[in-house]
Order: C-alpha cells, then structure tokens, then sequence
C-alpha cells in the first residue's frame, strides 16, 4: 500500500511490485497467506506482481519470525508530473479517509499498547470494537483507482500521501514558497484508535499530528472551482472524501501548516 501510494502523488501509475521475504525456517501456510495478501493489494492498484526473493537465516531470525519488504516501480508522462508548482493561494484540500493507523508509528504503537497497557493482540478493546490484533493488521487503505480516476477528470495541483511526519511534516513537501496550509481538523471523523492512543500515551495532540494519519490517509489540493465535482468523484470511486482545508498565503518565517485548534501541549 505505501509503494504505491507514494508512486500515485506524482501523478504516475503503478506497474509492478517486486516482493522479499526472509525467514528462520520457511513455514509454507505462511508464506502462501503473505503471498496472498500481496496479490491482494496488486489487484487494488492495478499493478503486476512480476517476482521476488524469499531467504531462509536461521541464525538471523528467530523460529517463527519473517522480515517482509518490497518496491514498486511506475510511469508518468514528464509533462503530466504533479510537483506541487501549480498549486495557488484559494486552492482547497480535498483529505481521503484512512482505514485505520496504515504502517506508520508503530514504535509508539507498540510502546503504548503492549509496554504501558500491558495488553495482548488478543485482547478486545471496548474502544476499538475488535481485537488490538484486528486493530493493528488493517491493512493500509490503497488510493491508486479513486486517485487515477478522478485525475482523468480534474486537475490535482497537488497530493500528498499521509504517512510518517504526519500533517505537520508532509504537506510542505508539496507547497510553494508563500503557501500555507490551514486545516480544520474538526472536519472529519477520527478512527477510535487515534483518541484511544493519545488518551493511553498521554500523547500531546501536536505530537499525534505529527506521527499518525489521524484518519487521513490521502490529500489532494485543487483549484476551488473543482472541489465540490472532486469530491464527488473521489466518492463515487469508493472514497470518503473530506473538504478540511484551504491555502492561504504565508508571510515570510510563518509555519507552512496551521491546524486550527491543535493543542500544543
């Protein structure tokens, strides 16, 4: 899901996934479930699992752990690369629901989870509705058929893959110098992992700004002109689309990304 996802905000389309898998002892269910699930999230971007490595360290891994990885490969027109240069000041952005902590912060995850709560990946959460288990293996929502679709439409002047660094480091990658980002972050629903983290951590809400998608996974910054028919398309294509923000213009040494009401402590 990262792989292509992060191919998808420049505008270009995924081809094919290579995958590596690395073992103590090779466990053939296992590997036939990892195997599937690969093939799983392929079909969801519409790109080809062409290959891969799978290796067996015994003196590297202990029995009955693996080490996954892969890459992703795509291909854009030069002319059709989305950069973030078009964006302009009355730009609005369009955020794409999350379906859940995807595969970042997990450090913290862990730390708060299984070393503070002292809780088990099979022990139900009230909060949660499931299992931490369930909670924590949701798969990362892909964005490549909605993301594509509505591109064949409406011009996107920008995107930006909501992974580590969250809101706070990720949107200026994709911002003008001048362009500030405002966002309102009552603006859509929050997954009850978020509020269940930052109420067990202790987490300051900036800091939970900064690591976690907050429920959002995807953003896309478009003229105003087209908000409204991309956010419609975004939702016909399956998408849960927020409108949580806008550009503004930033004077010279003003943050490039404000979150309206963020407590910073």
């Amino acid at each position: 899901g990262l792989c292509v996802n992060d191919i998808i905000v420049s505008g270009a389309k995924p081809l094919f996934f290579l995958d590596y898998f690395s073992c103590s002892s090779l466990d053939l269910d296992e590997a036939t479930d990892v195997v599937r699930g690969i093939a799983e999230g392929c079909k969801q971007a519409n790109c080809s699992l062409i290959g891969g490595e799978t290796a067996e360290m015994p003196g590297l891994y202990q029995p009955g752990d693996y080490d996954l990885a892969g890459f992703s490969v795509g291909i854009a027109d030069r002319d059709k690369i989305i950069d973030g240069s078009s964006v302009r000041v009355g730009n609005k952005i369009i955020g794409l629901a999350s379906s859940g902590l995807h595969s970042n912060g997990f450090s913290l995850v862990r730390k708060i989870i299984f070393e503070d709560q002292g809780l088990t990946v099979d022990d139900e959460v009230a909060e949660l509705g499931c299992t931490v288990g369930e909670e924590l293996i949701k798969p990362t929502k892909i964005y490549v058929r909605s993301v594509l679709g509505v591109l064949n439409s409406y011009p996107i002047n920008s995107l930006v893959h909501n992974t580590g660094g969250g809101f706070i480091d990720n949107i200026p990658r994709v911002l003008p110098k001048g362009c500030r980002a405002v966002i309102d972050k009552e603006s859509w629903e929050k997954p009850p992992i978020f509020a269940f983290l930052q109420e067990k951590g202790q987490v300051p809400e900036a800091e939970m700004y900064r690591t976690f998608n907050m429920g959002i996974g995807m953003m896309a910054v478009v003229d105003e002109a087209d908000a409204e028919s991309a956010m419609r398309h975004f939702k016909a294509m399956g998408e849960e689309p927020f409108l949580i923000g806008e550009v503004l213009a930033a004077r010279e040494g003003e943050s490039q990304v404000v979150i309206n009401g963020l407590e910073e402590n």
